[in-house]
């Protein structure tokens, strides 16, 4: 989408859109413990942009149709997680496991309903909730597991490590958007700084190695 600026034009980025080589070849530098910490810093940016905001209807409102709103955005991210948390849990306890016996989750007119009458602070809590279950699993396997293997021929073959790094790639592309979608709808109006920090201020806190 081309952007004519951020307050009144369209999104500059859309969710869909690649992130670049060089942003795939930093997730990819990190090492295993680092990359779990990047995954839980993941929480700690929704909450800090999320639950300050004055006006929660400004969370739901897209500023032009067709564009998501941070709900919107919020769900996407759910929903992510919902379809990754199985694979990785299933590859964690079984032996090279077919993936394909694990259902896509459904998107059903229930299932929207119920988004929709959420807050999206709910939904935060929800997102926040899968999140941590997905980072004990990780946090529980040596380094060696995270190489554990699972097949599919629906898509293909992964390691729990591929799988975790498209969940940061997955987390960047959702956040960049996010953050400036709360610019562009005014729902950052009248926080404190801290509350307002960008992601490319916010990614500067992530390590590259730790050790645990």
């Amino acid at each position: 989408m081309a952007s004519v600026g951020t307050g009144g034009g369209r999104a500059v980025r859309h969710v869909d859109e690649p992130i670049s080589d060089d942003e795939r070849a930093a997730i990819a530098r990190v090492d295993n413990n680092a990359l779990i910490v990047r995954l839980l810093f993941t929480i700690n940016h929704l909450s800090r942009w999320l639950s300050p905001v004055h006006d929660p209807v400004r969370l739901e409102r897209a500023v032009y149709r067709g564009e998501p709103s941070v709900k919107d955005l919020l769900i996407g991210m759910r929903d992510h997680e919902l379809a990754i948390f199985p694979r990785v849990h299933l590859i964690a306890v079984h032996d090279n496991p077919d993936l394909d016996q694990l259902a896509d989750p459904e998107s059903t007119a229930a299932r929207h309903a119920t988004d929709r009458a959420r807050t999206t602070i709910a939904l935060l809590s929800e997102f926040r909730r899968l999140r941590q279950s997905t980072c004990a699993v990780l946090r529980a396997l040596p380094d060696a597991g995270w190489r554990r293997e699972g097949t599919s021929r629906r898509r293909h073959d992964v390691t729990i490590r591929t799988l975790a790094e498209s969940l940061a790639e997955h987390d960047l592309r959702t956040l960049r958007v996010m953050d400036e979608t709360l610019d562009r709808v005014g729902a950052r109006e009248g926080l404190a700084q801290l509350q307002t920090a960008h992601l490319d201020e916010l990614l500067k806190l992530v390590p590259e190695r730790m050790t645990i």
